[in-house]
């Protein structure tokens, strides 16, 4: 790979694994806008790490205070805190990606195989869970937090998640959608989903690190670390600024982007 296609893609997905657009969308067309052979998965894997790690430097706080609250509850038996409530339902959240992951990726790595298709996919995704966002936006009452979720809400917005595998639906997006239709702040929506993404992802990097340590053929390692790197800055300073205006802003400038890439899309192959 070349370095300006490493760190385009790198800045691509720091942007857009966190604002609700479709990272593995963008992550497809970009190479195909720009000329590029399409990466490995394995590479957008180590992207998605670089998030990950973001996720986790900007929320650390919050994961030791959770992961201790989790701990006392398993040991006393009962829910503790508000915040071990929240680790609860972060896991039981992350249940439906590991029952629907496998046959998700099957289809994904099919889609991959025909340029065509996979961008007709992605078009209409990233259009009708636009439109999605929108409507929650404007219809979502925003009085609840994420301590305020049960184990039936998290389950909705885990299944929800598990669909963002296909590429041009957005993770964040989905997720954010089924949270603010569950009444939740945008605030609120979007720590949730930054939250729920660590386990996903760490599961996915986990299983993908796995092949490459097992495969036969050398692995070049130095654009999965530069990607990376790149992707873990980038990503930090869109948590910080989505967290900090997405009250104010709302989420109308997400779904008229998506409106227009899509659209543009759609033009392009016709």
């Amino acid at each position: 790979m070349e370095t300006i296609q490493i760190i385009l893609l790198a800045i691509v997905q720091g942007l857009s694994e966190l604002l609700p657009i479709s990272s593995s969308g963008h992550l497809v067309l970009t190479p195909l806008v720009l000329g590029y052979e399409l990466q490995s998965l394995a590479f957008d894997v180590a992207l998605h790490l670089g998030t990950l790690a973001a996720v986790m430097a900007y929320f650390y706080r919050e994961i030791l205070t959770m992961l201790s609250a989790f701990g006392d509850s398993l040991i006393q038996r009962r829910l503790t805190s508000p915040e071990a409530g929240l680790a609860w339902m972060i896991l039981l959240a992350t249940l439906p990606v590991v029952i629907l992951g496998l046959p998700f990726k099957a289809v994904l790595e099919w889609l991959r195989n025909d340029p065509g298709l996979i961008t007709l996919v992605i078009a209409g995704n990233i259009i009708g869970y636009g439109l999605l966002l929108g409507i929650a936006d404007r219809l979502g009452r925003r009085v609840r937090d994420e301590f305020s979720l049960g184990w039936r809400q998290a389950l909705i917005i885990g299944t929800c998640q598990a669909l963002a595998i296909i590429p041009g639906t957005s993770r964040s997006g989905i997720t954010m959608t089924a949270a603010l239709f569950l009444g939740l702040t945008r605030k609120a929506a979007a720590r949730f989903s930054f939250l729920l993404s660590i386990p996903a992802i760490l599961m996915a990097g986990g299983l993908e690190g796995l092949e490459l340590v097992q495969s036969p053929d050398p692995v070049d390692w130095q654009p999965f670390w530069l990607g990376g790197i790149i992707a873990f800055a980038v990503a930090y300073l869109t948590i910080h600024f989505f967290l900090r205006f997405i009250e104010r802003i709302g989420m109308l400038p997400f779904v008229l982007y998506r409106l227009v890439v899509g659209g543009l899309i759609l033009f392009l192959l016709v």
